[in-house]
């Protein structure tokens, strides 16, 4: 149960990260989302032998976050 917490804490934080980085007002329970959907995309395009540790993960997060954010504004066009 307190890794599910950590996971969402750490996806949270991933989807704040990568909302400042592309300039996006989302609340926070959608960063939270996002955070979740891109750190998932990014360990399944990059596969998890890139990415070990803490800090990995949260890198992994953003960078998959970042993508995500980027497909939605793809999107909303």
């Amino acid at each position: 149960m307190i890794e599910f917490i950590i996971s969402l804490v750490i996806a949270g934080v991933c989807g704040w990260i990568a909302g400042m980085l592309m300039n996006t007002s989302f609340p926070w329970y959608i960063n939270v989302i996002i955070g979740i959907v891109g750190g998932a995309l990014f360990s399944w395009l990059a596969g998890s032998f890139l990415i070990s540790g803490i800090i990995g993960n949260i890198i992994g997060g953003v960078i998959g976050s970042c993508l995500v954010i980027f497909i939605i504004k793809l999107i909303k066009k």
